[in-house]
């Protein structure tokens, strides 16, 4: 996330924030200047008014807006949008011989936008949608693999901090990481379509099908209907040695979840019914730090290996991390042990 992480979570501000939405109007409103329309959309915990828009081009066209006091916390200063203050502790990724380990051998190399703070990444019919973070910088936007050129982009609201992206019925879903909100778009206007409310942070989101899977940086997958954004379920995601937390960006393969480990460069193979680690993708030296715009980020934890997109209709696995100039589809090779 390129943030302090650390804090628990108080459940008491949560409480505050659903008053406050209520209290403030209790919608979320997209805004398009010049043209908007009183269509209303309900989800299961907020009313959300819709924006009719044209298709975007690859500039800024579009932006969901929220009411005020929606968005809890006010951006940071740039400095402490950007850097983190403290390292989440990784000793639980220690490994044992019970839980498999895997490396990877680059298939090929693409160009990535250097700039792009990736939180979420995925593959449908050999499209790329990515979403960025970063509060005053946050995008969801259509990029092409080859070139790695954003082909449509639309800007969040400066106040949120972009998460992780999923494609679900032709609908495109976007976490928020502190504001508790979802929001809905067009896969091919990127049109906003509704909103929904969470109580817990926003991080990494995919699907198996049926069901939403969301990670919060904790150690729960929380399952959700994909209509209603209600929680129906959840797991907490162990190894041998005890709870995984830090799950960050997720992709749904073949019946496992794949979840980046925030500051490390391993991804763990989860199975979603026990919530058991089932092997660990081991991608040290994937990037060198001489490789970015800064090389301290990668010292100093801001450009992380996060983003997962797996092109299910030609087998591939693709890789990348937050301020990446590359993206890499890599295949994974079992480790001797």
């Amino acid at each position: 996330m390129g943030k302090n992480r650390n804090k628990p979570f108080n459940f008491v501000n949560v409480f505050i924030v659903l008053i406050v939405i209520i209290l403030f109007i209790g919608i979320v409103q997209f805004v398009k200047p010049g043209q908007v329309r009183d269509t209303t959309a309900t989800s299961g915990t907020a009313t959300v008014a819709l924006a009719q828009g044209a298709t975007p081009t690859a500039t800024n066209t579009l932006s969901p807006t929220l009411p005020p006091g929606t968005a809890t916390v006010p951006p940071p200063s740039p400095t402490a949008a950007t850097t983190p203050t403290e390292t989440p502790s990784v000793s639980n990724l220690e490994q044992s011989a019970t839980t498999p380990l895997y490396t990877y051998e680059v298939v090929e190399s693409y160009p990535h936008d250097p700039m792009a703070f990736t939180q979420g990444l995925i593959i449908v019919d050999s499209i790329m949608y990515e979403g960025t973070g970063r509060y005053e910088q946050s995008t969801l936007r259509r990029v092409d693999l080859k070139s790695g050129e954003s082909l449509q982009l639309i800007h969040l609201p400066d106040q949120l901090f972009g998460e992780g992206i999923t494609l679900f019925d032709d609908r495109i879903i976007q976490l928020t990481w502190k504001a508790g909100a979802a929001f809905v778009y067009n896969k091919d206007t990127f049109e906003p379509i509704k909103a929904f409310t969470y109580p817990t942070e926003g991080w990494g989101i995919t699907h198996d099908g049926k069901r939403l899977i969301m990670s919060d940086g904790t150690a729960n997958l929380y399952f959700r209907d994909p209509e209603t954004f209600e929680e129906i379920g959840r797991v907490e995601v162990f190894d041998e040695n005890g709870p995984v937390v830090m799950l960050n960006e997720l992709e749904y393969i073949n019946g496992e979840v794949f979840a980046n480990v925030w500051k490390t460069d391993k991804i763990a193979r989860i199975d979603p019914e026990t919530g058991r680690v089932t092997g660990w993708i081991l991608l040290t030296d994937l990037l060198s730090p001489e490789e970015l715009t800064t090389p301290s980020d990668m010292q100093n934890g801001i450009a992380v290996l996060n983003g997962i997109a797996y092109d299910a209709d030609n087998d591939r696995l693709f890789i990348t991390g937050k301020l990446w100039p590359t993206l890499f589809e890599i295949k994974i090779v079992p480790v001797d042990q």
